[in-house]
């Protein structure tokens, strides 16, 4: 990251220095499995609040998405009765402020939505960053550009967009290391009783008690505490970035995800992000629910 995450001022139930110390970013201590599925709004809708998490906590764990199936296994009459699932987009969207166009159901609808997982566990073999990049590209296709992302040329451009090795991925994409993932990924998620997504477990990997389960989407507060009581204190957040920072590292974000991240309401992030607008630092992509910035 281009900016720097300060550590934590000493407090009543943490005495630590105030910069936080190269080794402790070498062990951190938690680690969050991140339950989603790729056709989920539910899991998008997740997306501020894990920026966020990772902006101001970062330093205390690491993330590993584990795609759980629970959408990906639906049987083929459900994917029938595509006004069903474009009211559940819409609706959804309407209320987390993360869009999702329900009309992919009507003009392109997702026919194997099993390969869209399967090339997630392919971008992975070539690391776990690698495969959160492709993970949001295959998000960002489908809930703001109406890609059907169970077609094998629309992953290959998502893999692209990833800045993946296309030859590598297009070989695991076929390869049994790639199935063995999925199929570790969908026995994990049997092994922890997670029976609704989104959902995250929280672990902490210096103790061996059982890890923290939050299931469903929850204000941010919620996260932080759980975060709090696994770590077994209350460190202060880092310092934030610049909004332009922000932009720049991620390179493609919603408005959402900008109110979120820097506790604005909707109209101080409009007037922000007009102001490098007119500054040529972003273009705006409008979509059906809110905005999209991508830094230029």
């Amino acid at each position: 990251m281009s900016w720097k995450m300060t550590g934590d001022q000493n407090n009543t139930n943490e005495t630590t220095n105030a910069q936080y110390g190269f080794f402790d970013l070498l062990n951190k201590p938690v680690e969050i499995y991140v339950f989603i599925d790729p056709l989920c709004p539910e899991c998008w809708s997740l997306e501020p609040f894990l920026k966020k998490l990772t902006l101001e906590y970062g330093r205390y764990f690491t993330i590993r998405p584990i795609v759980s199936g629970k959408l990906t296994s639906l049987n083929a009459e459900t994917f029938e009765k595509p006004e069903d699932l474009a009211k559940g987009w819409e609706k959804i969207a309407s209320r987390t402020g993360m869009s999702c166009d329900g009309d992919l159901w009507f003009e392109d609808p997702i026919s194997s939505p099993w390969l869209a997982a399967l090339a997630i566990k392919a971008a992975e073999l070539q690391g776990r960053k690698a495969g959160m990049r492709f993970l949001r590209k295959v998000q960002e296709y489908l809930f703001l550009s109406k890609q059907n992302v169970s077609k094998e040329e629309v992953l290959l451009q998502c893999a692209e967009d990833a800045k993946l090795d296309i030859d590598e991925f297009k070989r695991d994409l076929k390869s049994d290391s790639a199935k063995r993932a999925l199929q570790c990924d969908l026995k994990l998620t049997r092994e922890m009783d997670v029976d609704q997504i989104p959902a995250i477990v929280l672990f902490n990997q210096q103790e061996e008690d059982e890890g923290l389960k939050v299931t469903g989407l929850y204000p941010y507060d919620i996260y932080v505490s759980v975060l709090q009581e696994m770590l077994q204190k209350y460190p202060k957040p880092a310092s934030k970035p610049t909004l332009e920072e922000f932009l720049k590292h991620y390179g493609f974000v919603g408005s959402k995800e900008i109110s979120v991240v820097f506790d604005w309401s909707e109209q101080k992030t409009k007037c922000e992000m007009k102001k490098l607008r007119l500054k040529q630092k972003v273009k705006e992509y409008p979509v059906k629910y809110g905005t999209f910035w991508r830094y230029v």
